[in-house]
C-alpha cells in the first residue's frame, strides 16, 4: 500500500541509538545512520525528522531500556551504602558485558560531546545524569547513608560508572572493570561535613 511504512520504526530507532552509541554525536554522520539503520535518507529524515531530534529519541530509548534496570537494581532493602553501589555497578558491568550493544555507554559518550548537541540534547544528558544520581542518594540514605554521605557516595558511584564506560572503550578486561566496580564499593564514607 502507498505510503505505509516497510520497515519496523522501532528496530530502526534501536540501530540509530547503536550509531550514536558507537561513533558519539559528532561522528554519526548521515552515512553511517542510513548505514546502521538501514533506511534511505528521505526514510530517516521522514521518519525521525533531522539528526538532533534522532538522537533525541535514541537518548529517551537507551533511557527506557537501561533506567529500569538501575531503579530496580537500587530498590532495597540494601543491608548498607555500599551494597547499594556494588548493586548499581553490577548493571553497569552487565551492560558492558552484553555482546549485542556497543562498547562503553551512550550516556557517557554524549557527555563527553556535549557542546556538539544542541540546547535539547544538552538539557537531556544533564537530566538523565541528574536522575541516575538522585536515584543513587535515595537509595543511599535508604541504606543507611545521611544525606552529606549520600550525596558523596552517589557522585562518586557516577563517576565511577562514567569511567568504566570509557575503559571498556578503551578495551580494558572485564576482570579489570570488576576490579574497579569492586574497589568503587568498599569505599569508605567520607569524612563528616563541619
Amino acid at each position: 500500500m502507498a505510503g505505509r511504512k516497510q520497515f519496523d520504526v522501532d528496530e530502526a530507532l534501536r540501530r540509530a541509538m547503536h550509531v550514536f552509541w558507537r561513533w558519539g554525536y559528532s561522528e554519526a554522520s548521515l552515512e553511517r545512520l542510513t548505514e546502521g539503520t538501514g533506511l534511505g535518507r528521505s526514510s530517516l529524515y521522514a521518519t525521525f525528522g533531522d539528526k538532533s531530534t534522532l538522537f533525541r529519541k535514541s537518548l529517551e530509548r537507551y533511557a527506557q531500556t537501561y533506567h529500569p534496570r538501575y531503579e530496580q537494581a537500587l530498590t532495597g532493602p540494601h543491608p548498607d551504602p555500599n551494597a547499594v553501589v556494588a548493586a548499581y555497578l553490577r548493571v553497569t558491568l552487565g551492560r558492558i558485558a552484553d555482546p549485542a550493544v556497543p562498547d562503553g555507554c551512550l550516556l557517557t559518550m554524549s557527555a563527553a560531546q556535549l557542546p556538539a548537541l544542541d540546547a535539547q540534547g544538552q538539557a537531556m544528558v544533564r537530566g538523565m545524569i541528574g536522575s541516575l544520581r538522585t536515584m543513587l542518594e535515595q537509595a543511599l540514605q535508604a541504606a543507611g547513608a545521611d544525606p552529606h554521605e549520600a550525596a558523596d557516595l552517589a557522585l562518586c558511584a557516577l563517576a565511577t560508572n562514567k569511567s568504566l564506560a570509557v575503559l571498556s572503550r578503551a578495551g580494558f578486561s572485564a576482570e579489570d572493570l570488576t576490579t574497579v566496580a569492586a574497589g568503587a564499593a568498599r569505599l569508605s564514607p567520607p569524612p563528616a561535613r563541619a
